[in-house]
This record gives structure tokens, C-alpha cells and sequence, in this order.
């Protein structure tokens, strides 16, 4: 069983960064590949980006690749997400997911791959 706890959202202004964290619990080989995804009321929940956990494979999204970056501590069990340059457009929950196969070409994007999620976090970007 794997636990999965975000943290570190809140509202910025346009232009600004933020930080996420997502503190994992529990059976390693069950979180191979770890991703941010996102999701706005009405819509469907949208990869962010991923990252293959022990490599440096990563993975993004088209509308924020080269403004975020993901990460993961080893040695801390935890996955993170920095945000810069956020847009009005970056509002959404943000939700940390893991899951025992390795990250690999578009799949990391498809949110029924992942088998653990957490809570979420929100964010709001302000104009």
C-alpha cells in the first residue's frame, strides 16, 4: 500500500513560483514512476509531468514544459514540482500519483495508469 501527501500549494500572482511537495509512504516497488497531474472543475485531470523514481527520465506537458520541474529525493521519499513563471491558466488542484511500472513514452500521461493518488493541493494564480 502506498501513501501519498501533498503539500505546499496556495495563491501567487501571475509571474510568480511555487513549490510542491509530495511525501510517499509505503511499498516502493509500487512507485516506480511518480507524476503531478492537475484538474479543473468540469474537465478531465491533466499530466503535468512525471519522473522515473532511482533514473532521470522526466516527462512534461506541453503548457508547462520549461517553466516546471520535477523532482525526487531519494533519500527523503518525496517528489517535487517547481512552478515558475505560473499563469493564470496553471490554477487548478494539483494531485501527486505513483505506480509500479516505469514512466514510459505517452503513457505517463493517461491518469488510469496510476494506481495511488493523493489528496491534492490547490492552486491559484492570479492575474
Amino acid at each position: 500500500q502506498v501513501e501519498l501527501v501533498e503539500s505546499g500549494g496556495g495563491s501567487v500572482q501571475a509571474g510568480g513560483s511555487l513549490r510542491l511537495s509530495c511525501a510517499a509512504y509505503g511499498a516502493p516497488y509500487m512507485r516506480l514512476c511518480m507524476a503531478w497531474f492537475r484538474q479543473v472543475p468540469g474537465k478531465e485531470r491533466e499530466g503535468v509531468a512525471a519522473i522515473n523514481v532511482g533514473h532521470s527520465g522526466t516527462y512534461y506537458g506541453d503548457s508547462v514544459n520549461g517553466r516546471f520541474t520535477i523532482s525526487h529525493d531519494n533519500a527523503k521519499d518525496t517528489l517535487y514540482l517547481e512552478m515558475n513563471s505560473l499563469k493564470p491558466e496553471d490554477t487548478a488542484m494539483y494531485y501527486c500519483a505513483a505506480t509500479s511500472p516505469n514512466c514510459a513514452g505517452d503513457k505517463w500521461t493517461d491518469a488510469h495508469a496510476y494506481d495511488s493518488w493523493g489528496q491534492g493541493t490547490q492552486v491559484t494564480v492570479s492575474s
